[in-house]
């Protein structure tokens, strides 16, 4: 009796691809849950006293899950200082994010955060030393164009929490430019369990300033757990989802993070973009795709 023949990967596709686009997608659905979930608990907490409760829990959650899967990590995997200096860029991300989150349209907040990859490419020439090609310089322009379109500046249309929001952007793509520096050495739960602690810092600095504890419900709690369970999910997914895999063809597919983010948006919160910001997101996505797929100049 013959043996069928294995079936054979669309061409472009590598083996073990689709699995990690799969990953990836999951990954980012597990994120944009986080967000839902504080931006609902944000209405009766204050944000820094919010993301130190759902701080300390991601923390003791990846922790957890470090000593049972890797036992105990050196200290230079969670101290080390390209580590740190991550650390740091990723906590200030998180903060402004999360504050512009809690005050915006989650689907234009994600639409905005989803810029990294194009101020990475802006800022790859003068930090990498990168030529920056008339194509890439294009589709930058074209992306940022997009987000102006979003964030919709002027009389009508101004809101500081957007800005808020491009920042944490620019800090997100610090952030990204950052970690290829830290010694392949390093274990990514390493890294993730000195973020989660550096975001947990943070927030207990906000909530000092706040003047301290509110009291919270049964229901907020369990909110923040779950945003906790779903942010560690959503680092842990995007771990496995890049490592060793085809980033051009996997990286577009963060953008499934918009579709998740504006179905949230209206089934929670009735909130739509505009026509104007659904032009936005389209050339955000168009340009981004494009540039994660272009060859290097």
């Amino acid at each position: 009796m013959s043996v069928p023949p294995a079936p054979v990967p669309p061409p472009g596709i590598a083996p073990g691809t689709r699995h990690r686009i799969r990953l990836m997608v999951l990954a980012m659905t597990a994120f944009i849950a986080n967000d839902a979930l504080v931006k609902v608990v944000s209405e009766g907490l204050p944000a820094g006293q919010l993301i130190l409760v759902r701080g300390l829990m991601a923390t003791a959650l990846v922790w957890a899950v470090a000593r049972a899967t890797a036992g105990a990590l050196p200290l230079r995997h969670v101290f080390g200082r390209w580590v740190l200096l991550r650390t740091l860029l990723d906590a200030l991300a998180t903060v402004t994010y999360l504050v512009s989150l809690f005050h915006l349209p989650i689907a234009n907040a994600t639409a905005i955060n989803m810029a990294t990859p194009l101020v990475i490419a802006l800022l790859a020439g003068p930090m990498l030393g990168q030529r920056v090609g008339a194509r890439r310089w294009l589709l930058i322009g074209a992306g940022f164009a997009g987000v102006l379109l979003v964030v919709q500046p002027g009389p009508g249309g101004f809101n500081a929490y957007a800005w808020l929001c491009v920042l944490a952007t620019l800090f997100n793509a610090a952030r990204d430019l950052v970690t290829p520096r830290i010694a392949g050495e390093v274990s990514s739960m390493g890294i993730t369990l000195s973020t989660t602690a550096g975001v947990t810092v943070a927030a207990a600095l906000m909530t000092a300033s706040d003047g301290g504890f509110v009291p919270m419900s049964t229901l907020q709690v369990g909110q923040l757990a779950a945003a906790a369970v779903f942010l560690a999910a959503g680092h842990a997914l995007t771990i496995a989802a890049t490592r060793g895999s085809d980033l051009a063809t996997v990286s577009p597919f963060r953008y499934s993070a918009l579709i998740a983010a504006v179905a949230l948006g209206w089934l929670v919160w009735g909130e739509a973009p505009n026509l104007l910001a659904w032009g936005g997101i389209a050339l955000l996505i168009a340009s981004g795709v494009a540039l994660l797929r272009m060859p290097r100049d």
